[in-house]
């Protein structure tokens, strides 16, 4: 059988691990060395022993991906927060700094702008006419 024949990555990820040795999941899973005969003399009880070996690996590698994704996901979430946090900062700086400008300071940056920025249609104050440093 080859891979091609499978619809799915979890099918492929089945199919994989049934190809895998018993002797490697028992040691994966710390339990004792099962001594098999895959040939057409095994019994219906070492083909279910296989299988279970073979659910409980799947499990294990299951709850650690489960895991690592979990971690990963609340360094993100840490990582979003800061950013957010930053941007709003920024955006109140960028707003005092736009009130204190003088229309020619203003004039002078819009001027430095491309067209399709953003900061290009802002407009200053009219109570705020003195000169900062920008």
């Amino acid at each position: 059988m080859t891979t091609e024949m499978y619809q799915s990555t979890m099918e492929v990820a089945v199919y994989q691990l049934h190809n895998f040795s018993i002797s490697f999941f028992s040691s994966l899973l710390g339990g004792d060395v099962v001594s098999v005969k895959l040939d057409n003399s095994a019994s219906g009880a070492s083909v279910v022993a296989i299988d279970n070996k073979i659910e409980q690996a799947m499990d294990l590698v299951k709850n650690h991906l489960m895991y690592a994704v979990r971690e990963e996901v609340e360094v993100l979430k840490e990582q979003i927060k800061e950013l957010v946090e930053k941007n709003s900062q920024l955006e109140r700086e960028n707003s005092l700094l736009k009130t204190l400008a003088s229309p020619e300071q203003l004039e002078k940056f819009q001027s430095r702008l491309g067209p399709g920025d953003p900061a290009s249609g802002a407009t200053p104050s009219p109570e705020h006419t003195g000169g900062s440093a920008v």
